[in-house]
């Protein structure tokens, strides 16, 4: 497996870090769709099982085209290791469960994934866990709701679907004054946008599924810190409890981080041109994306990303028949609750993505029943315009 080169751009990173070796001079990576792999004796194989040679065991812990993603994906996000799983969700988890233990408190933003909030309530509590909510953006927030116990602080910045900003540096900040860790779900962003690992963080967390991916594929997920925490840590549940990307998929994942860096600056100028159309459009109350200089996270999201991303909400009157009035009359716009597609996608998160979420929850993160989100795709900005123009119509 190639190296990388320390004078390497980003988008050089995306499609030269970590090249798999090459075995019929083949310019594509190769999948590796195996189970196992052979040994040349009996000694090679207790030594490659020892840890004491290199070499591969079995695919749910060591494939070569999981293990090119996972080294790229490390590279671009500035991380030392990676550990690919086989959902976000299941990166949430394995993340969770290789770091923590029962009797830890988690600090976790009110303005996460709806399946975020029901992993935390409905499944890590019964191993033991407790946690609470803050609020994304009030520092004072989070280091009051500090506990003795608090070993991890988990948030997702921007949020979704409102665009809410965190500040990086100063929870990493807060989190390692008390002997804890920050972990910060850039799915988002992508590291194209955001290095939350280059801000302080400990750990990044991304649903591959989403912007990594690019074309909605493949489900899929990744942890990406230090070689101790993630490299040793993270690896080792994953290895004994198996929740792993297949090889198919890891090679999918791979081929996206290719153009990676293309597309999302593709999103990222469409969805700025699209919020600032949506704030001219009579029917809508309110447009939150951090692109806008009046979003309350504008100045921060400057300092610390490269860009505000591909995700735009916006609120319209008439509570939930409002809203789906304007999602049923769009004809471009897939009807969708996934992301990061080079598809326009446009759902109602109060009954899809955070449907599962109680009402007093979807109300103190701030998902009212005339939200609508819209994950910018890569077609023409005039075509995606003119259809919710049809919907707002």
């Amino acid at each position: 497996m190639s190296e990388i080169d320390d004078s390497w751009g980003f988008a050089t990173l995306g499609v030269r870090a970590f090249e798999p070796e090459r075995h019929a001079g083949e310019h594509s990576a190769a999948i590796h769709p195996t189970s196992s792999f052979v040994h040349r004796s009996a000694a090679h194989a207790a030594k490659v099982f020892a840890g004491e040679e290199p070499g591969n065991v079995y695919s749910r812990f060591t494939n070569p085209t999981v293990q090119a993603f996972e080294k790229r994906l490390a590279a671009m996000e500035g991380g030392e290791s990676c550990v690919a799983t086989a959902s976000g969700m299941a990166a949430i988890l394995t993340l969770c469960m290789s770091v923590l233990k029962a009797g830890d408190h988690v600090l976790v933003s009110k303005s996460v994934f709806g399946a975020t909030i029901n992993l935390f309530n409905n499944v890590l509590t019964r191993f033991g866990l407790t946690v609470s909510y803050v609020e994304l953006a009030n520092v004072s927030a989070w280091k009051a709701a500090l506990e003795p116990q608090t070993k991890l602080l988990f948030v997702e910045t921007p949020s979704n679907p409102l665009a809410e900003i965190a500040d990086i540096r100063a929870l990493a900040d807060l989190a390692h004054a008390h002997g804890a860790w920050l972990a910060v779900d850039n799915c988002f962003l992508t590291p194209v946008l955001q290095q939350p690992i280059k801000l302080g963080a400990d750990f990044v967390i991304h649903s591959a599924t989403k912007y990594l991916d690019g074309q909605g594929r493949c489900v899929g997920g990744a942890v990406i810190g230090d070689a101790q925490k993630v490299g040793k840590d993270v690896f080792a549940f994953m290895r004994s409890a198996g929740p792993c990307m297949s090889p198919f998929n890891a090679w999918v994942f791979l081929k996206g981080l290719e153009t990676l860096a293309v597309r999302m600056r593709a999103h990222n100028e469409s969805a700025q041109k699209l919020a600032e159309w949506l704030l001219a459009q009579p029917k809508v109350q309110r447009v939150f994306y951090a692109g806008l200089p009046a979003h309350p996270g504008h100045a921060l999201a400057k300092s610390q990303q490269r860009g505000f991303g591909g995700v735009v909400s916006f609120e319209v009157a008439g509570g939930r028949e409002g809203a789906w009035k304007v999602i049923d009359a769009t004809q471009l716009c897939s009807i969708t609750a996934n992301l990061g597609d080079t598809r326009t996608t446009i759902t109602h998160p109060a009954t899809t993505t955070h449907g599962r979420v109680t009402a007093d929850a979807r109300a103190a993160a701030g998902i009212t029943e005339g939200l609508i989100r819209i994950a910018v795709g890569l077609e023409d900005i005039e075509d995606i315009t003119a259809d919710l123009a049809r919907g707002l119509a």
